[in-house]
């Protein structure tokens, strides 16, 4: 049978037979539970995020003379040429960002 969305259902009454009993808990059991620790040194390494190394290893490329954007294939690629290749023509606004429009949005 259908009913409407909003209708909320009402709890069935306690009886005997639905009520379930947990034990209580004992020293004993307590004991048992393993403690959590928190650290709440904010400088603490283990609150710090990982660090990435996002930047290929230099081995990845090479200055081979290439200097425009449309040479470039990826924005790691064409910041490594602007930060180790002479005579680059990839960072118009000289902001340190080359190939904006093309590679590093």
């Amino acid at each position: 049978m259908l009913q409407p969305k909003h209708t909320i259902k009402q709890p069935e009454p306690n009886t005997a037979a639905n009520i379930v009993t947990q034990p209580a808990l004992t020293a004993t059991d307590i004991d048992d539970i393993p403690l959590t620790y928190v650290d709440l040194d904010p400088t603490s390494e283990s609150t710090m995020p990982p660090v990435l190394n996002t930047q290929p290893a230099a081995s990845a490329f090479s200055c081979d003379g290439r200097q425009h954007c449309s040479q470039m294939t990826s924005c790691a690629e064409a910041t490594y040429f602007i930060n180790n290749c002479p005579s680059t023509q990839m960072d118009g606004n000289n902001d340190g960002v080359p190939c904006e429009q093309q590679w590093c949005h």
